[in-house]
């Protein structure tokens, strides 16, 4: 079944590429929850990640002729929402402030067990948390990109983007205890 579903989404992927409006309304369909899911975790403003969803599919239906079938769509697509998501993040001006000592080793701090911590206390938190620790804490453990790609993204260091994962982990594992 799983090979159907990717020849169905392959399919309306060629589909596209000609032109269809249904097959390009099928595949909207499809990925606009996940899509909308990922932006919200990003923007964290409902109008906001509306309105880069809607500028993400556009510029996925006219770049169509560009996707090799390397990845799946949905993963293809994904990609333009979050570099989408991070440049209009970047017209708000947010900033990653740099690492202080960049030679200094950062002190890993684990996050225990979900039994500790109440996930809606874990969501809570990471509301709270300022913009850009929001954004590294997002991409790194919810993405699942690592720091590489993440300073790639954000056209920042590589350490910066690691010295601000570890304090945003410290940051909200102070705001969870405090809840």
């Amino acid at each position: 079944m799983e090979a159907n579903v990717r020849f169905t989404h392959q399919a309306l992927v060629e589909q596209s590429k000609e032109g269809n409006r249904t097959a390009q309304y099928q595949l909207y369909g499809l990925y606009v929850d996940a899509m909308f899911n990922v932006a919200m975790r990003l923007l964290t403003i409902r109008e906001d990640a509306e309105d880069i969803i809607q500028e993400s599919f556009v510029e996925a239906f006219k770049k169509l002729d560009s996707f090799r079938f390397d990845s799946t769509f949905g993963a293809w697509l994904k990609r333009i929402v979050i570099n989408k998501s991070i440049n209009h993040l970047k017209t708000k001006r947010l900033v990653f402030s740099s690492l202080e000592n960049e030679g200094e080793p950062v002190e890993d701090i684990e996050i225990e067990s979900t039994n500790s911590m109440d996930v809606e206390k874990i969501k809570i938190g990471l509301g709270q948390l300022p913009e850009g620790y929001k954004q590294i804490i997002t991409l790194y453990l919810i993405e699942g990109y690592d720091h590489v790609e993440i300073a790639e993204i954000l056209e920042i260091t590589n350490s910066t983007s690691k010295s601000q994962y570890h304090r945003a982990k410290k940051k909200l594992v102070q705001i969870v205890n405090e809840l």
